[in-house]
């Protein structure tokens, strides 16, 4: 892409791209062993755990739930601040590669693990990552920005620092729209986004089960971030939720991360308080994390809502104190972490072995011009092709969904019986077989074709059906399997009568409860001819020709 963007190129050298020795890691000033007998697998550094938090004592009476806190007369303010890991191949600030699941170490050098002397370059990756996810969530793109130390110790922080960005981010002042689900009430809501900017990841502490050592992985240090600082215009769980997983869409469409909460790819931090309703000024703020799903996300935040409401209705509200908080999923409830940390405490200062990263207009604009349509724009499209909010959320929450939907329309199908194949058995079948879109061997011409096949009549729909199994799985062409399976559709009247002559014939004690009464037996009659006919039989000639024989003596 060409654009004058001054940055430093990735110096590939020898050294980065052969992680160092174990003594090298051993070397390391923050990297502690317990003991001689404690010592973990080769690969990993140990340090002494600290001790646990002291246990809390519970705050909520039995049975007691709070859902709405303005039934209690306060109001919940609600911001996240997410972690989103970009998909580039190299890490932020050296040539070393991330790979999730990678044996602990082995994708480390000297400049992620900060040993003295190396110096961080800037992949340029990141920056145009940044900026696309900057113009998506349609904020002001910074034409200028600089890096800046964030300083605090812990122990899979190898540096001592974070590097990071403070008070120059590179994206800033934007929004994003969010369509709740019909069950949640439905409806638009639009969130600010404070700010966009890079940083690089720690690595990982993992804890024996003993809890007498942790582990430590630097695989994960210098990895890219992009972090996204809500602004607090949330109200509930829901909304949190629903913004987080827009958020998740969003950076998927994009294509800068898998956004897989699972594997760390996207990480969110709640930060909630709560105040009487009509006070301008905020409560104290709790930051929540540990939430490895949007449901959890959900159920802790009306967890932490309830409990600091019913601390003010206890007259405790002074135990209300800006920390981090855990969710645990099994108590399902939160637990404190640590105390937080202020601005002050991380005394930022900007990184002096990185230039500020400039930007032209032509690169921003090549970027903007390169981008997808987005999730929003897409839920809008749909809406305007007449199809109901459940169809049109469901489509646009996967992009290669979306995208088969859209090829099948182009080829012709019905844009709300594309949408009912796809969303009732084309999703079944991946959901039980756990696979996505582009695993099966369906194209959306053939669906198209089915679709078509159908609507004209040339195969029924139940015949539509085990075609499309066949499809899915095998590949192939509708025509080829209507013709290799002798499936055509029967519609001469001539020979359906036939078939209902035939089953009339072999059921006279049905003929004769039918005609005594039970009409309901005409569906018996039916399948009987459905089942003669090997599914071929036009349902509706089927129907009309049964009424007018059963009833023809009557």
């Amino acid at each position: 892409m060409a654009a004058s963007l001054y940055l430093r190129g990735i110096r590939a050298s020898p050294l980065f791209l052969n992680p160092p020795s174990l003594s090298a890691i051993r070397a390391a000033p923050l990297l502690l062993f317990a003991s001689p007998s404690e010592r973990p697998l080769a690969t990993t550094s140990t340090i002494q755990s600290p001790p646990p938090p002291p246990k809390e004592k519970p705050i909520h009476p039995p049975n007691k739930k709070i859902s709405n806190p303005a039934d209690d007369g306060f109001e919940a303010i609600i911001g996240i601040e997410t972690h989103v890991q970009l998909s580039t191949i190299t890490k932020a600030f050296c040539s070393c590669p991330y790979s999730y699941g990678s044996q602990p170490n082995t994708t480390i050098c000297p400049v992620c693990m900060g040993l003295p002397g190396t110096l961080p370059v800037l992949n340029s990756k990141v920056v145009e990552f940044a900026v696309r996810l900057g113009l998506a969530l349609n904020c002001s793109v910074a034409m200028t920005s600089k890096f800046d130390r964030k300083q605090y110790f812990y122990p899979d922080l190898p540096k001592g620092y974070q590097i990071s960005q403070f008070d120059v981010p590179i994206a800033s002042k934007g929004f994003i729209d969010v369509d709740l689900p019909v069950e949640f009430g439905g409806g638009h809501r639009r969130f600010g986004i404070t700010r966009v900017h890079m940083e690089e990841d720690a690595g990982k502490l993992m804890h024996s089960d003993s809890g007498s050592y942790s582990q430590v992985d630097l695989n994960r240090a210098g990895v890219p971030l992009l972090e996204i600082v809500s602004e607090p215009d949330m109200r509930n769980g829901i909304e949190a939720a629903e913004y987080a997983a827009e958020i998740q869409r969003l950076v998927r469409y994009l294509g800068v991360s898998n956004g897989n909460m699972q594997e760390g790819s996207l990480r969110c931090d709640v930060n909630v308080s709560v105040r009487p309703i009509g006070q301008a000024k905020f409560g104290t703020k709790v930051e929540i994390k540990n939430m490895n799903s949007f449901s959890a996300m959900n159920r802790a935040i009306d967890f932490e809502i309830s409990r600091q409401v019913l601390l003010h209705n206890q007259g405790q509200s002074d135990e209300i104190v800006q920390e981090t908080r855990l969710w645990e999923e099994g108590a399902q409830k939160t637990v404190t972490m640590r105390k937080k940390e202020g601005l002050a405490d991380y005394r930022y200062f900007p990184e002096p072995d990185l230039p500020e990263v400039v930007l032209s207009e032509e690169y921003i604009d090549q970027i903007r011009k390169s981008l997808p349509e987005l999730p929003e724009a897409k839920r809008r499209r749909y809406e305007n092709m007449g199809l109901s909010m459940q169809d049109v959320l469901f489509l646009a929450n996967d992009s290669y969904v979306a995208d088969f939907f859209d090829d099948t329309v182009k080829k012709g199908a019905d844009a709300k019986l594309a949408a009912n194949w796809i969303m009732g058995d084309i999703a079944a079948y991946l959901k039980n077989e756990r696979l996505s879109i582009n695993d099966i061997k369906l194209t959306p011409q053939e669906l198209a074709e089915l679709i078509a096949s159908i609507k004209n009549g040339t195969i029924s729909g139940k015949i539509g059906k085990e075609i499309l199994v066949e499809l899915i799985t095998k590949g192939g062409t509708v025509k080829a399997v209507i013709e290799e399976k002798d499936l055509v559709q029967i519609v001469d009247p001539t020979a359906i009568e036939a078939l209902v002559d035939k089953v009339i014939a072999e059921n006279p004690k049905q003929l004769q409860q039918y005609r005594g009464g039970k009409t309901k037996l005409q569906g018996f009659f039916a399948g009987q001819v459905m089942k003669e006919s090997k599914g071929k039989a036009n349902p509706m000639l089927v129907n009309k020709i049964l009424t007018e024989k059963l009833n023809a003596e009557n």
